[in-house]
């Protein structure tokens, strides 16, 4: 009996003992996942302040140009120039960042880019004249297009898949925060009129973003491709689990041994419609009329009634603090709710929001209020919608072996488009009036909107290498 009493004490003990053990380790196990995350966070973080810089040097302009027209007695043409000379930049900047991103590691071009950013930060401060000007914006336009093709791509590279969604967007979250604080710094100095301070205070974060990328790691896919896998795995098993770094490491190897792709490869085949959703995105995400409206927030603002240039800018850091608060809700979503359906409901919003804008310039009385109201709830639309969605898409949806390249055909197009956009803004203004500028924007939306109900996948929870896979199996069904 006394041994029945033992045994029965054994048992009881061991289960309970082996109870213990399996909390232990699953409390262990999650607070070891949490640590990991909790690394991949500090990555997103540090990188992303090259979305900030990207935010404050294309919104930053948006004040200063009030200043910068009546310093250089500029022309309604030379306004335009001075105010879109950064996407052209941008537009050269992204369409090589992709092959030097491929070439010599996505970390090392980060790090030289910030360098540009501070140094011609403070060249457009001490600008003496529309050319000096002009080629310094320029300038600090190849940097934004470095930093809006490459950023991303870096988070995206680098995430665990089950996160992945919302560290990418921290980088759209960054933008928009830049755009909060160049408007901030633009009302700052709007009474004394100081346009040089408004670019040069964007130095400060330039630093700071040179000295976290020199303890930043490099992209495990990208030395993967180099055929560093020892050094893939080790980065990989500090943002996931052994078992799924393992995993990921051997998807990469694989898709990388068999999939040797060109350039060229990324128009024809398989990756013909990711081509194709990426650069429409790009295309759709400018000509609804987005930055149009954020360049010159001020001057719309002021066509509202809003008289004096800063009350024009205190309004204007309204429009970013919206725009920053509803990214914050887009990045608690995307891993959740999934990127189509805030697409498609961004979309949506968008389209009524115009069409109110255009009837409310359109009306004999016009209403401050009314009329910023709407803004308000454009931006958040756009934020919630296709300013996250488009950014990460693009991020996942191509190769490994050229997924640089193919993202900078898509950050290009996005950077031309927007040039065009901001280069007719004014002269459509004044050829059609306010009114019909916007329902044309509206108009666009409405394109935008069966476009991706068409064509956009959802990428929610899947990996880089899954998705990719996901394209082969849709073409060898089509092929057939």
């Amino acid at each position: 009996m006394l041994q029945v009493w033992a045994l029965e004490n054994c048992i009881i003990g061991s289960t309970a003992l082996d109870g213990f053990t399996v909390r232990f380790s699953m409390a262990n196990g999650a607070a070891l996942q949490s640590g990991k995350r909790a690394y991949a966070l500090v990555i997103a973080v540090a990188a992303a302040l090259g979305g900030l810089l990207f935010g404050y040097d294309t919104s930053v302009i948006s004040g200063a140009i009030l200043f910068v027209r009546q310093q250089f007695h500029l022309t309604p043409v030379q306004t335009e120039v001075a105010v879109s000379i950064v996407l052209a930049g941008a537009a050269l900047g992204a369409g090589s960042a992709g092959s030097f991103g491929d070439r010599y590691g996505r970390r090392p071009v980060l790090i030289v880019n910030a360098v540009f950013f501070g140094l011609f930060a403070v060249l457009t401060g001490f600008a003496n004249g529309l050319g000096t000007f002009l080629v310094a914006r320029f300038m600090i336009g190849m940097a934004v297009g470095v930093a809006s093709m490459l950023t991303p791509l870096y988070i995206a590279e680098l995430a665990p898949p089950k996160v992945r969604g919302a560290l990418v967007t921290l980088n759209q979250l960054a933008i928009v925060t830049g755009i909060v604080v160049a408007y901030y710094v633009d009302y700052l100095f709007a009474n004394s009129g100081n346009w040089r301070i408004m670019f040069i205070s964007a130095v400060a974060p330039s630093v700071i973003l040179l000295v976290a990328l020199l303890f930043l790691p490099e992209s495990p896919r990208w030395l993967v491709i180099r055929e560093r896998e020892d050094e893939a795995f080790r980065i990989l098993e500090r943002v996931e689990s052994t078992e799924d770094a393992r995993r990921h490491l051997e998807e990469l190897q694989d898709i990388t041994a068999t999939d040797r792709l060109r350039f060229r490869d990324l128009f024809g085949g398989r990756f013909k419609r990711p081509l194709m959703i990426g650069v429409g995105l790009a295309v759709f995400q400018q000509i609804t009329g987005i930055n149009a409206i954020l360049y010159y927030t001020p001057t719309i603002l002021q066509m509202a009634g809003f008289k004096s240039a800063s009350s024009a800018i205190l309004a204007t850091v309204l429009v970013g603090g919206v725009n920053f608060v509803v990214t914050i809700i887009a990045l608690l979503l995307l891993d959740r709710v999934g990127r189509r359906p805030l697409l498609l409901f961004g979309i949506a919003g968008m389209i009524v929001t115009l069409t109110c804008l255009g009837y409310l310039f359109g009306a004999e009385h016009v209403s401050r209020a009314a009329i910023l109201m709407d803004v308000l709830v454009y931006l958040a639309c756009f934020a919630i919608g296709l300013g996250p969605v488009f950014w990460l898409l693009i991020s996942e949806i191509y190769p490994t072996t050229i997924r640089g390249q193919a993202m900078s055909v898509a950050s290009v197009t996005i950077w031309l488009s927007d040039l065009l956009v901001s280069v007719t803004f004014l002269s459509l203004m004044n050829a059609v009036g306010a009114k019909y500028s916007f329902l044309i924007y509206a108009a666009a939306c409405v394109a935008a909107f069966i476009f991706s109900f068409r064509l956009i996948p959802e990428t929610k929870g899947k990996t880089l290498e899954e998705i990719e896979g996901s394209w082969a199996r849709k073409y060898a069904i089509t092929a057939k």
